[in-house]
């Protein structure tokens, strides 16, 4: 399986550097790596979007990305589906 990083994934870890929650949010990408339908932590299926999913990185932000069979795509991790 491909990880793919979005330029937006980039430049939200770069936001995220300034705040507590890199620990979260790189467990969270661990947890998607070796099993992206793992539960707890709860993920949720974006409605409207084929294929994207998000969990929660706290109650401000989200962790979403794209899941097809030959790879993930982290999309973004900061905000709240933006």
């Amino acid at each position: 399986m491909k990880f793919v990083y979005t330029k937006q994934f980039q430049r939200d870890i770069k936001k995220a550097q300034s705040t507590l929650l890199i620990p979260k949010i790189e467990r969270l990408i661990e947890i998607v790596r070796r099993n992206p339908f793992q539960n707890p932590p709860p993920y949720e299926k974006l409605s409207g979007y084929e294929n994207w999913y998000s969990r929660r990185v706290n109650e401000q932000h989200r962790l979403v990305y794209i899941l097809s069979p030959e790879k993930t795509i982290f999309v973004s991790c900061w905000g709240h589906y933006e």
